[in-house]
Formats: structure tokens, sequence, C-alpha cells
């Protein structure tokens, strides 16, 4: 799979807009996958024990920059290299905090359709089809480099 210089561009220029209302959107965010899956409050440290999602959380919110930054380095990536390449030691992070959560393939999903939900309301009108496409790839290879990293970990801890 090819990414093409106007995906890439187009997943910078949203990131670029969102960057401008980050607190905000990180909120909404959160809002969004906790709407689709109530239950991932839990796989949260910073909300597990909240009644709401707390407004003024430094945590919620850069947990929030960390998914949309490393979804756009993605798509960079994905248009320099043709691959997702987390470096190795965030990648294990990565793998290994997934992995003792209990995050499964769901759990992307969930994660994903609140990445383009905010997306969505972080560009307004500037929101396409095309855009939509660019961020779903994007994120699915960051999710796929992850996933791959997590049983790649779970074989290492099983043998």
């Amino acid at each position: 799979m090819s990414f093409s210089e106007k995906q890439e561009a187009l997943v910078k220029e949203a990131w670029e807009i969102m960057k401008e209302d980050i607190t905000a959107l990180s909120l909404y965010f959160f809002t969004q996958v906790l709407e689709i899956a109530p239950a991932a409050k839990g796989l949260f440290s910073f909300l597990k024990d909240e009644e709401e999602i707390p407004l003024d959380n430094p945590k919620l919110k850069s947990h929030a920059v960390k998914v949309f930054k490393m979804t756009c380095e993605a798509a960079i990536q994905l248009r320099e290299k043709g691959e997702v390449v987390v470096s190795g030691s965030t990648l294990k992070y990565l793998g290994s905090v997934h992995l003792q959560k209990g995050i499964v393939d769901a759990h992307f999903a969930v994660v994903k359709e609140g990445v383009l939900r905010t997306v969505e309301k972080g560009v307004g009108e500037k929101w396409s089809e095309e855009m939509k496409g660019a961020w779903s790839e994007a994120y699915d290879q960051l999710a796929a480099a992850i996933l791959a990293e997590m049983n790649k970990e779970a074989a290492e801890t099983t043998s």
C-alpha cells in the first residue's frame, strides 16, 4: 500500500489545525472513546477512579496528544518509507503497556473511531472522505505496528 503525498498533506494539515485547540479536542477525544465503549474507562489510570472525565487532567491531554502525534508521524513514515517505523524502544514500550493493560484488536477500533470523530470536529469544513481515508490508513498502520509488538512480547513471555 502506498501512502500518497496528498494523504500525508491531509494528515499534517489536520494536525496543524487541531494543535490550536488540543486541550478541548483531547477532552472531546476521550468523551468519544468512552461514548463508544464506556468500559474502556478502566483501561486509563487517569480515568478509572473518576466519575466524569476530568477537564484539567494533564495526563488526559498528554495521552490524546500522543495518539494524534504518533498517527501523524505514521502518515509521514508511510509516505517516506512505505511502512510505520516506531523507534525500537518506543514500540517495545507501547507493546508492553498495551499487553499489560489487556488491550485487544477491538480496543484499537474504538480508539480509531474516536480519532476520526475528533479530527472531523477539529478541522470542521476541511473534513472530507479523503482526509478520513488518510487518517484511517495512518492509524491502522500504527495500530498494526503496536499489535505486532504486543504479539511478539506475548510469544516471548510464553516461551
